[in-house]
């Protein structure tokens, strides 16, 4: 397919552009769920049956919303799971495009007993290495969604600078900032490990509100496609219903009103 070619922006004579033909890839989209004990605290609201909503309980909601709209989207797509606590495990480690797959992995999810070490991504950076270039060789490209929940602990990571053979995305579950907290700190970390592997453009988006809907909001924005993503910064959604709704006007009196007379 040839690029298409047309006039620029600017009056006659503009320079000239064209759009080069590209392949968007079906994706393999290796989620990786933080399973330290911060998993367990409490969002604001109960589930439908009184009981608590934790994180855990939210982001297993939010992994299976975002993979029924994205095999809508596209059913070729396919998924995979991993646990992070110290290091990485595998929670299912085939690829897959079947629902019941990814129901049973979040049904397997469950938190550690006891707050680890810092943690270390490496060795999540390096099984996801491994697992693009076997995607690759099928016409794929892989992406790893890691769902983080430490507010007082930065991950770390050694990772070659020029190897960025998959694309990474974060998504990041805080509490306020506070005297034992650094989740600013934390999130500064998280954005520099995404920039130092992501392949293509990777989005980091975070939530220290403790509202599953924020959740589910910002994980549908990860449904876009890396090959046809905007740059983050350009990204002007989701938007606050707040701030879309229209301002009323301001009713009329009769000292105000037009043509209003003694």
């Amino acid at each position: 397919m040839e690029g298409v070619e047309g006039e620029g922006s600017g009056g006659g004579g503009g320079q000239r552009y064209s759009l080069k033909a590209s392949r968007i890839n079906n994706e393999d989209i290796l989620m990786c769920v933080d399973v330290d004990p911060q998993c367990l605290v409490e969002m604001k609201f109960s589930g439908a049956n009184g009981r608590p909503l934790t994180r855990l309980d939210s982001i297993r909601q939010a992994i299976v919303l975002f993979v029924n709209a994205k095999l809508a989207i596209n059913p070729e797509h396919r998924f995979a799971f991993a646990t992070l606590s110290n290091s990485i495990s595998w929670l299912r480690k085939e690829f897959s495009s079947e629902i019941e797959s990814t129901i049973a992995a979040v049904r397997a999810l469950s938190a550690t007993s006891s707050t680890t070490s810092q943690p270390d991504l490496t060795n999540l950076f390096r099984l996801a290495a491994h697992e693009a270039k076997k995607s690759r060789m099928q016409g794929r490209i892989l992406r790893v969604i890691l769902f983080y929940c430490r507010s007082n602990i930065r991950p770390q990571h050694q990772w070659p600078v020029n190897q960025k053979v998959f694309t990474l995305d974060v998504m990041y579950l805080h509490d306020k900032p506070g005297p034992d907290n650094c989740p600013q700190e934390v999130y500064d970390t998280l954005v520099e490990a995404l920039e130092h592997v992501s392949e293509y453009e990777g989005y980091i988006l975070e939530s220290g509100q403790g509202l599953a809907r924020v959740l589910f909001r910002h994980v549908l924005v990860l449904l876009s496609h890396p090959q046809q993503r905007c740059i983050q910064e350009y990204l002007d959604m989701p938007k606050s219903l707040t701030k879309k709704a229209p301002q009323p006007e301001p009713m009329a009196t009769e000292d105000s009103a037009p043509g209003s007379s003694q």
